[in-house]
Parts: structure tokens; sequence; C-alpha cells
């Protein structure tokens, strides 16, 4: 997975300032350091052949201000400041495209597990990031195993916000799989079904039609994964968005896939060793990811997706 520099960018926006990386600092007793009381953002900004562009940039400040409320963190900004902050950003780190993480955080006052005094921060970085899994995994597909970690339950925890603490069972499933030589993991949730990756949806297709575990399935909502699904309708094809896959399910598909605003449409060619369809990239997968690539490189189509720079 690549990194990056910190000479890669020199700006970071916290709490209406901007702020030289190095001084991008938090004190050590911050509420959320030591219980993941945090919410947070991924999105790509795209150089596209219109200029410089956010990709669904309206949809991740839905979540982001959904994600709050669970946590009664009360985002000090409109979506109209984040936005100006978001593409000012951009343009003093002189990024044509770029990886872009808001962060909402209960930060330091006091260290009780209740976070009633402690003021709400807020960040916003960008960086150039390249695929997040690899760029021959785009056309070869990657590894995989199914994580003994299960995925949290919407009883235990709100699994359809993007919260800060809940990305160590992510942590732990992926850091598992790369122990036994894969890429990335599949996570069941407490049923034993297919929930997600660690940071990805999941898409399989069977008899020419794509099936998705639904939000029941204790799955985040990817945005990503909405635009795949409306890609693929577009396209003529059944997708089934509310499906229950079992595991079993993985190892007979004729393709699997992931998605996510990092991964954008990486194929799985491999799960426990067994090798998925004909062990390449599958010619459904091919299309959608073909049909992603064009339209964030093109912003020709769906023009309310994109937020630009200029």
């Amino acid at each position: 997975m690549p990194g990056f520099d910190e000479m890669d960018v020199e700006t970071i926006w916290m709490d209406g300032e901007y702020v030289d990386w190095e001084d991008a600092t938090v004190h050590v007793l911050s509420h959320a350091l030591h219980y993941g009381t945090g919410i947070f953002e991924g999105a790509r900004a795209y150089d596209t052949e219109q200029g410089t562009a956010i990709f669904r940039w309206d949809a991740h400040l839905d979540r982001l201000y959904d994600s709050a409320k669970p946590y009664e963190l009360d985002i000090p900004f409109s979506r109209e400041e984040l936005t100006e902050a978001t593409l000012e950003l951009l343009r003093r780190n002189e990024l044509d495209s770029a990886y872009i993480r808001p962060l909402v955080y209960y930060g330091y006052h006091s260290l009780g597990v209740s976070p009633a005094e402690c003021p709400t921060e807020t960040m916003i970085a960008t960086w150039p990031w390249g695929t997040y899994l690899g760029e021959e995994a785009l056309q070869e597909g990657v590894e995989v195993t199914v994580s003994s970690w299960r995925k949290h339950a919407s009883s235990q925890v709100p699994t359809n916000v993007k919260t800060t603490g809940l990305y160590v069972n992510s942590m732990l499933a992926g850091e598992e799989a790369r122990k036994q030589g894969a890429t990335e993991a599949i996570l069941l949730n407490k049923e034993g079904d297919v929930a997600e990756g660690p940071g990805e949806n999941i898409f399989l297709v069977r008899d020419g039609e794509i099936f998705t575990p639904g939000l029941s399935e204790s799955i985040l909502e990817g945005i990503t994964r909405d635009t795949v699904i409306t890609l693929a309708e577009e396209r003529g094809y059944t997708v089934h968005d509310e499906a229950s896959i079992s595991r079993g399910e993985l190892y007979t598909a004729d393709e699997l896939f992931f998605t996510g605003s990092a991964a954008e449409v990486t194929p799985i060619r491999k799960v426990d060793n067994v090798e998925i369809g004909s062990g390449s990239r599958g010619p459904i997968t091919e299309e959608l990811q073909q049909a992603y690539f064009d339209l964030t490189e093109q912003a020709a189509e769906h023009e309310e997706w994109f937020t630009f720079v200029n």
C-alpha cells in the first residue's frame, strides 16, 4: 500500500487555520487518542479532462455529518466552510490529484470515558496517493483470505458510520491476511455471512448478475459502492444490493471485486488460495472498472458528482 512523505505536502487545515505540516499536532491526552472517538472520510480528487475535481464530495460530507450524530460530535464548521477549506488546501499543496482525509474528533480536556467536556476539533489533510492495493492489482487482481476476526455488529456499535476506533477491527483483519501472504482480508459478520473488506465493500458476480451485501449485513454504506451500483444498472446489469452472501459462495463466484474510495475497483483473483473464476480480472469487473475510471478521468457524465477546484 502506498505511503506518503511529508515533503509531498506542506499544509494541513486545522480548526479554521492553514498550518505547516510539522505543526499539525494534537495533545497526547486527547480523548480520541485514548478512546477512538473520531469520525472521518476518505475522498479522492481526480485530475479530470475538465480540471481537478473532488469526486462525490457532497456524499462524503453527508456521511461525515451523519457519522457525527451517534457520537454527539457537533461539527463547528458548515459544509461550505469545509468545502472551501478543502479546495484551498488542494491549491496550496499544488495537487492535481489527491487523497482527502477530513477528521473530526474529541480533543483534550479530561480523560474520563465521557467526552462531555472535550472540545470538538476538525482537520483536513490532502496528499498524493496512488493505487491503494497496488497498481498491478487493478489488472491482475488481489489474493485475499477470510479473516478469523468477525465484523462488529450494528447491535454493538453503529456500523453505518466511519468512526476511527472501529478500524482496529479492520487493522487486525488486514494484518492477519498479510501475515498469511495475502494482500487483503474479507470479514464475515456475526452470523458468518460476508460483510466487507477492512476498508472496502465487496461485490460478487454470478451468472451475469451482481450481488453485494446489504446494510443489514453490518457493512458501511460505501460511496464507491453506490457509484458502481449506478454504473452497473446504467449498463443493464441486475444488481442485488441487499444480498446475503455465504462464505461458500465466495469460492464458487464467477467474479469478485472490491470497491472503495481508496481501492477504487479492484478485482479479487483468489480467496483462501481458491482461484475465483478464471483466476484473473473477469469481464464484468473489467467493464465496471473501466466505466469508473472513464468517469473519474473525463468528468463528462454525472456532473453533479464532481466539485471542481477552479
